[in-house]
């Protein structure tokens, strides 16, 4: 397809699978072996995180039996909890656009997805309880370590919370729709702070004064690094545009 040049800089960004931006138009989207690496990686680290979590609760759980409790040590564990718990739950939510689910098992979809947020309830819940629950703490205590505990369960609840999940079926569907009005081709362009991805470098919503540079690359690649799921409106409607011309040629050959 072919487009004007931008004056931004371009940096592409590269695929492990040299055939990743070639035409399969039909076929499932799959990640590539990379993805799949990477997404092993984050969530090992994941739960390795979500376990220091669960084991600092449990250690403030014997840490409340003391006569007198010490506050200082109850902060300190829930802000610990709270800080791997946040960084388990940052890194599954990645791997999962690294290597989605597929929304034919709607049960794995959801707990795939929502794990971070599983797993943050089990963690802070029964924390918040017994800190409300314990005869030890005085009702000034329990204001401080209630409410530090409530933001926590709310914080890490809602870093693992994914409000808009990926799915095999959707990489598939925005892979496809790509291909089809580019050629074939499985590219797209981006910026930093932008919301959607683009078939033209030249497009004028990324070519304003504030954009200094512009990713390449595939659809997941768009997805993965910046979360972007829709298509740019003016790029398509242009795409169609020389698809409609392309065809009136041929027919008038």
């Amino acid at each position: 397809m072919e487009s004007g040049k931008s004056s931004k800089k371009i940096t592409k960004i590269a695929d492990d699978n040299a055939s990743a931006e070639t035409s399969n138009t039909g076929a499932a989207w799959t990640p590539t072996a990379e993805s799949k690496s990477k997404a092993t990686t984050f969530r090992i680290i994941a739960v390795v995180g979500w376990l220091v979590a669960i084991g600092c609760q449990v250690f403030a759980y014997f840490k409340l039996q003391e006569v007198p409790v010490n506050m200082y040590w109850m902060i300190g564990l829930i802000v610990v909890a709270l800080i791997f718990a946040v960084i388990g739950n940052i890194l599954w939510k990645k791997s999962n656009r690294l290597d989605p689910a597929s929304e034919k098992n709607k049960f794995k979809f959801f707990v795939q997805n929502q794990l971070g947020m599983i797993i943050s309830v089990l963690a802070f819940l029964p924390m918040v309880i017994l800190i409300f629950t314990n005869k030890n703490l005085s009702g000034k205590q329990k204001g401080i370590l209630g409410t530090i505990a409530v933001a926590a369960l709310a914080a890490a609840g809602l870093t693992g919370t994914e409000f808009n999940p990926a799915s095999v079926e959707q990489y598939t569907e925005q892979t496809q729709q790509v291909e089809l009005l580019n050629d074939g081709v499985n590219s797209v362009y981006w910026t930093g702070s932008g919301k959607s991805y683009h078939l033209y470098q030249d497009c004028s919503y990324i070519n304003g004064k504030r954009t200094n540079e512009i990713f390449q690359g595939t659809v997941a690649k768009a997805r993965e690094l910046k979360k972007i799921t829709d298509l740019c409106d003016r790029c398509q409607g242009k795409a169609k545009k020389a698809k409609a011309l392309d065809v009136s040629s041929e027919l008038t050959e």
